[in-house]
Order: structure tokens, then sequence, then C-alpha cells
């Protein structure tokens, strides 16, 4: 853009448009004198402003609807699925204290960062990085990206638990057992089956159908395709009015998790073993808390429970009023996603503890089986087995006490007797995560309860909402950018979006499209989320500058937040990011890439390292998702790319007088932009105590002593004329 472009001086009846030098150095243009400046209102009228809330931008319709909104986002699968798995594997009790320290330094002031950028700009994660940094507007682009690779996956495990919720309208549940193959006379059990267990065959061979390997497609699943496209049904109804749709779904979305999460815990202390599993899951090992691995994994979860860098945080806050208290709010959402995970926690431990107690039973009953079986032909003496010991009621202790003997009398010959050493911490230590813990074990344990057709639909209901809360939040942070950025219709670009996806997503639904899901799941979130929000934390903290953003804090919430943020923003919290960022990159470079195959004749998963095509694919989805962020800031460096603020106009009128504004000076954009003097410094505030001086060369039809008079960072009306979207006409 050229350095000294001026607007050319016009006047077409009452309107005038005059050169942008002068307006920006508030000296008086030509035919000036006499006029009053009135924006938004009629001649003679006192000088105001427009509000943000009166900006055409929609609102939400209560607190409690943007707090659900904002709870239903971050509270998902993970919580559900993901934390309780951390927690077994990583010292249980002693887990807590690594992730609640971090949730302090790291989550908390991340995550009421983004809810206060969000409040304060009004706009999606694209238009947020553009105001504070144009030169680091990629953020936005990469943000919304990595929400797109999100949302193909998850929309998955939204249509899996739709299949389960429809099949599990059965008594018995369909996984309850092993199908039995009829072999001419015969009536065998499937192989595959009996070597796994009816949990397992149904989730392989029932659901996905699954090949042996990534490259064997296999073709789609029908099954599956027609539950992703329910799913994206759903969640095309659920956002395609924005927030005045997302926000009423959000109401049972958000809180149906909690209701069944409670009568589960409520049914999962009543069912024998569950004290079991809950002191199991609670009892610390300390030396564990130690190690490395342990905190690096706490930061990761911490950073992904809360949605940072989604952009959907920052989406949902742009809808708040300018004064809302977003410090509580970040405080608020963080407790109650910390004390969700520790309800999930207790209810997975208390079933899966139930569920070890089972199979730990199952255990001693087999076996004890086969000791008597070894009595009866001669290969055990009777005089083994303590007086005591009554078969037809063993109990734990007893089988212990007879495996102990057998195995020392035995030494030599014991492995050829084929017994097991049933001890209920094995079974307990058995860690499982994701869709091992919610379509296995957790389907398992409740083939085992009373009325459990009832509880199978109550839990994969659970999961759907709890998907949906966090998709509707995914959408957001894809839709409301590109909304802030083009003129077009919310519900035409919801529907085309959720087309595109459904098509993308069939990636997924092949036999093979289980390894496309962890391949996704491992590589197109994990680093380059991180490095949005770190990039988001130096942005603000230092290119921003983190005491005009404490200012900020102050005139938009009324009050100035602790010092702990203003050290957390510029020090402590870019530290642990960068401390996490190496840790994620070297844990890639040091493990494998690769997936876990399930091999059908041996019915067990097995390694199986990428072949080429698709560990190229792997680190595809790292580049893309982190390519705007040096493409676009080269793109301005080299003044390849506008930041859209040439767009911005102001308005005059003569008596009424209007201006229109393009193509404004690059240093005068940034003045705009930024609420900057010439100097580079921010201008005051607008306080009511103090009385404005007018911009010299302005006459207004307000005297300098009404607290309503403008200053000079306020006298001009500007916006985004491409972010008028159809919901604000």
């Amino acid at each position: 853009m050229p350095k000294n472009s001026k607007v050319t001086q016009r006047e077409q009846g009452d309107v005038v448009t005059a050169s942008v030098a002068d307006l920006l150095a508030h000296e008086q243009p030509p035919d000036y004198k006499g006029s009053s400046l009135s924006v938004g209102g009629p001649p003679g009228s006192k000088v105001g402003v427009d509000s943000p809330e009166n900006d055409g931008r929609p609102a939400w319709n209560s607190k409690l609807e943007y707090i659900l909104a904002q709870v239903g986002f971050s509270v998902g699968l993970g919580n559900v699925w993901r934390f309780p798995y951390l927690c077994q594997k990583n010292g249980g009790g002693a887990y807590l204290v690594p992730y609640f320290i971090l949730l302090i330094l790291i989550g908390i002031p991340l995550f009421f960062l983004e809810l206060a950028v969000g409040q304060k700009i009004r706009r999606g994660s694209i238009g947020v990085w553009n105001y504070v940094c144009p030169q680091l507007g990629g953020i936005g682009v990469s943000s919304l990206m990595v929400c797109g690779f999100v949302g193909l996956y998850y929309n998955v495990i939204i249509g899996w638990s739709i299949f389960y919720f429809f099949q599990s309208f059965q008594s018995p549940l369909p996984w309850s057992s092993c199908p039995i193959r009829i072999n001419g006379s015969q009536a065998i059990m499937e192989p595959e089956c009996d070597k796994s267990s009816a949990t397992t065959y149904f989730w392989y061979r029932e659901t996905l159908n699954i090949t042996s390997s990534i490259s064997d497609s296999g073709g789609l699943n029908w099954k599956m395709t027609v539950s992703l496209l329910i799913a994206w049904f759903i969640v095309c109804l659920a956002v395609i009015k924005g927030i005045q749709s997302s926000g009423k779904v959000m109401y049972f979305s958000s809180l149906f998790p909690y209701v069944v999460l409670f009568c589960f815990l409520v049914r999962g202390l009543f069912l024998r073993g569950a004290v079991d599993g809950i002191a199991h899951m609670f009892t610390p090992k300390l030396e564990i808390m130690l190690e490395p691995q342990v905190w690096r994994e706490a930061a990761t979860q911490v950073f992904f429970a809360l949605g940072l860098g989604f952009g959907g945080v920052i989406a949902f806050s742009s809808y708040n009023r300018s004064d809302n208290n977003c410090h509580f709010d970040a405080v608020l959402v963080s407790i109650i996603n910390f004390i969700t995970s520790i309800l999930a926690t207790l209810v997975v431990f208390a079933v899966l503890g139930f569920k070890a107690n089972i199979l730990n039973e199952k255990c001693v009953t087999e076996n004890a089986e086969r000791i008597v079986g070894y009595l009866n032909s001669g290969v055990l003496s009777r005089d083994l087995i303590p007086s005591h010991i009554n078969f037809s009621h063993l109990t734990e202790e007893d089988y212990a006490q007879i495996f102990t003997v057998i195995k020392t009398v035995k030494e030599s010959g014991f492995r050829e007797l084929g017994l097991q050493q049933c001890v209920l911490e094995d079974e307990l230590n058995k860690a499982v995560q994701g869709t091992g813990l919610a379509f296995i074990a957790f389907t398992e344990a409740m083939t085992h309860f009373p009325a459990a057709p009832l509880w199978s639909v109550l839990f994969f209901f659970m999961l759907i909402n709890l998907g949906l809360g966090s998709m509707i939040g995914t959408m957001t942070g894809i839709t409301t950018p590109v909304l802030d950025t083009f003129k077009i219709r919310k519900e035409v670009l919801t529907v085309g979006c959720c087309v595109v996806a459904f098509f993308c997503g069939l990636l997924f639904v092949q036999r093979s499209g289980n390894y496309f899901v962890a391949m996704f799941d491992d590589y197109s979130a994990g680093l380059p989320l991180t490095v949005v929000v770190i990039l988001e934390n130096l942005s603000v903290a230092w290119i921003y500058g983190i005491k005009r953003f404490m200012q900020d804090l102050e005139d938009m919430l009324g009050f100035r937040p602790y010092r702990f943020y203003f050290y957390m923003w510029k020090y402590v919290s870019p530290l642990c990011l960068l401390i996490l960022i190496f840790a994620t990159i070297v844990e890639m470079a040091v493990s494998p890439a690769g997936y876990n195959a399930w091999v059908q004749e041996q019915a067990e998963e097995h390694f199986q390292s990428y072949p080429p095509w698709a560990t190229g694919m792997c680190f595809a989805l790292v580049g893309v998702a982190m390519l705007p962020l040096p493409a676009v800031f080269l793109a301005r460096r080299l003044n390849l790319l506008t930041d859209g603020s040439n767009r911005l106009s102001v308005s005059y009128r003569r008596g009424c007088m209007m201006k229109d504004l393009s193509n404004l000076e690059e240093q005068d954009e940034t003045r705009f932009i930024l609420n900057k003097n010439p100097a580079g410094s921010p201008l005051p505030a607008h306080r009511p105590d103090r009385p404005q001086r007018p911009p010299r060369g302005l006459t207004t039809d307000t005297p300098p002593s009404d607290p309503n008079t403008l200053s000079p960072s306020s006298c001009y009306r500007t916006s985004y004329q491409n972010a008028t979207t159809p919901e604000s006409d």
C-alpha cells in the first residue's frame, strides 16, 4: 500500500469525503466548519459511540447458556476414557498432584487468556489474532485447520456410539455372548470370539469388521457409514442457527452426562468389588510421580481437557458482553472440568473393580476345575490339598494357598499343568483407555448388571451427548471465523461444512478406518495445537504487551486481575509450553510410527509400523496444520497479503456528516485497529470522571465538561466491512 495514500476529497450532496491524514491528525478538513460529529445519530444529537453489544453480533441469551456451552465443549470423551487411564498408569492418586499443579500454571491462565481476547475483540480465531498481531494471523488459520482434522474423526466416534446405542435395545445385549456357528451337525463357538471375548469380538468384527492392515481398506462398512451420516445430521441441526440453536442444545447435552454419571456412581458403589477398584485407583504410588513422563502426560491432558487452541473457546467468548467477568468463567469452567474428571474416574474404576472381581472369580473357578481333574486322574496327590479346602466354595485366598503348594511341589513340571495365578491386583492393573474402555471393558462390565440394556442405553446416550457438546464447540471454532471474514449465510456455510466433512469422513468408515482414527488422533492435533497456543501466549504477552493487556482487562472487567497472571503469561506458561513442545518432538522422534493392528487368526492386537505412504501422511498432517503460521507471516512480511484493515470505515455527515475511508496507510491502519496514537503508545481509555478534550478542528454539540464527550481514541466509528454476516443482517 502506498505510504502517502489519501482518500480523494469529494462532495455529493451532504456527503463529504476528506483525506485520511487530515482525519487521523485531527486536522480540520475543508467544508468542516459548522458541522457536528454524530456517529449513528441525527444532526445535533449528543456525540456517542455504539457499544460493542450493538454491533449486530449475536449474543448469548443468558450467562447460564454460555457457561453450559463452555462446559460442554471442554468436558468431552477424554474426561471419561482418557483421564482415568492416565490416573491409573501414572501413580493413581499421586497423578492428581502434578495434574492440579499444571492446571494452575498452564490451564487456568491460558483458558482465561483465550476467553479475554475473544470477549474483548469479539471475533473468531482468525479475526482475533489478526487484531493482536497481523503477521501472526496464521494462528487463527492453523487453529481452524486443526478443528477440521479433529472434527472429521471425532464425529466418527459419535457414530460408533450411535450404533451401540441402537444395538442396546435388545435383551440380552448382542455382545453378551459369542455367536454359535453351525458346522454340519455340530454347533461350535466362533473361533475368533472364543480366543478373545464376546465384547471384543463384537467390537472388532460385528461393529468395525476390521482388516488386519491399514494397507487393506476392505471397502466401506455400510453400518458405520449410516451411523456417521446420522452423526453429521445431528451436529448440523445443532449448529445450523449458530448460538441460537447450539445454546439450546447445550442445556441438555451438557447436563445429561452428569445425570448419567451420578446414576452410574450410585449403582457402581453397590456392586461387589467396586470398593476394590476405587481403592486401587487412589492408592498413591509416590515414586512414579517424580518421573518426567508423568508430568508431560499431565500437561498434555490439561492442555486438551480445556480445549485450548481449538478456537471454540474464543468463538464462544466472542458472543459475550464486553463487561462479562471472564476471569470468573475461566476458574469456574476449569474447576468443573477437573471435578468431572474425578467423578468419571470414580465411576470407571467402580465398574472396572466389579469387572475385575467377576473375571478373577471366573479364573479361580476354571483353575479349580482343572485341579479337581488332576486329582481325579492321579496327576496330583490329594495330600497336597489342605483339609479345610472346599472346592465347591473356593475363595481367592484358598486358591492362592493351593497354587503356592502345587507350584512348590511340582516345580519341574508345573508349567505343563497350565494353572494360572488368579490375583485381583493383576486384573485391576490391566489399564485400558479410549475405545478399549468404552466399547470393550465397560460394555463387558454392563453385561453383568441387572437390567443391562437400560444401563447400556444410558451409557452410550451419555457418550453421544459428551461428543456432541465437543463437536458443537469444534464446529463453532470453524464457522465463526469464516462468518467474521466472509459475507456468507450461516445456514449455507454450516450445511456445506457438514456435507464436505461427511464425504471426507468416509476415510474413517472403511473396514480399516479405525487405524486412520488412531493416526489422526496421534498426529493431527498434538504438536500443532501446542505450537498454536504458545504463539497465542507470546503474541499477547510479548508483542501486544502484557501491561497493555492487563490494562485492557481492567477496563473490561472493572478490576485488575491478580499479579499472578502477569507472571504466568509472561514467563511460566511459555516456559512450560516450550518444554512440552520439546518433549513431544522427542517422543515423536523416539517412538516408532505405528498402530495396533487386529490379527483375526490370533484374535489379538499386534503393533505394526506404518508403511511409507502412511508415515508420510502422518507428517503431512502435522505440516499442513502448521503451514499457515509461516505462510501468513511471510506473506504479510513481504506485503503480499493485507490484514483486512483497509476495509475499515468511518462515517460523518455535514450536519450529520459522512466520510468513508478506504485504502488507509499501513501506519494509520495500525493506529485504528490497535487504538494507538501517532507515537505508538495506547490512547487513554474514556473515564467518566475525567473530561475529554475534543479533537482539534472538530466541534461537537457536547461541552467539554460533559462526561459523554468522546476521547480522541473514540472519535471515529470503525468496523470491518467484510465482517458483516447474515447474523448481523
